[in-house]
């Protein structure tokens, strides 16, 4: 991100290049990870090249990252890992959806508080 800071393309190279061999040295494949230098802010003002840049990261996402297999035959489950009280709306509980899936209008039941 932020490459439209900088000027040196040497200086853009030199910095992947140190990333690729941090990743190698903790054991991850740091020559065959996909690296997409762009600009988001300039993406957002609608710049079509760093645009290209934002849809190239996100087919290297889908590419490289596997999809997570998910349990949604199961009943639905949802271990809560914050709770906020936010005014107007009440109490709300963030967390990762585990197994199962939800409907909106849905209840569920929350067990484990006291």
């Amino acid at each position: 991100n932020k490459v439209d800071m900088v000027d040196d393309e040497e200086l853009l190279e030199l910095v992947e290049m140190e990333v690729r061999d941090l990743l190698s040295e903790y054991d991850f494949p740091g020559d065959d990870i996909p690296v997409i230098a762009g600009s988001a802010l300039k993406a957002l003002e609608g710049d079509a090249e760093y645009e290209g840049k934002i849809l190239e990261l996100m087919e290297a996402v889908d590419n490289y990252i596997p999809t997570p297999e998910r349990d949604s035959d199961k009943p639905f489950m949802m271990p809560v890992e914050d709770v906020f009280s936010i005014t107007g709306r009440g109490t709300v509980a963030t967390g990762r959806v585990e197994r199962g899936q939800i409907k909106v209008g849905e209840e569920v039941e929350i067990i484990g508080l006291t």
